[in-house]
């Protein structure tokens, strides 16, 4: 008898769709780094860390938090990260 696993996408989605990666900044200089915490225990003291780093090197961050992990962020907060960001490290942890 063989060992065998199956293995489960959460998505549901047969063929997950194919994503090019949106461009690079060269640097950061002008820019404006959101730093999202998605609610998980131990994710702010990553972007604690990280924000410290940044900010040292003079690049303007923003700090946003989902409500709760287990559910996408709300409409309002994704407006407000585009409307204020021009890029984002989302932080888990655990």
């Amino acid at each position: 008898m063989t060992n065998q696993r199956v293995v489960l996408d959460p998505t549901a989605e047969r063929a997950p769709p194919e994503r090019a990666l949106l461009p690079r900044p060269s640097d950061l200089d002008g820019l404006t780094v959101g730093l999202l915490d998605i609610s998980k225990p131990r994710g702010d003291i990553f972007l604690d860390r990280l924000q410290e780093k940044l900010n040292a090197q003079g690049v303007a961050v923003k700090r946003f938090r989902k409500p709760t992990f287990t559910r996408t962020a709300p409409p309002g907060l994704m407006q407000e990260i585009v409307g204020d960001c021009d890029l984002v490290v989302e932080g888990l942890a655990d």
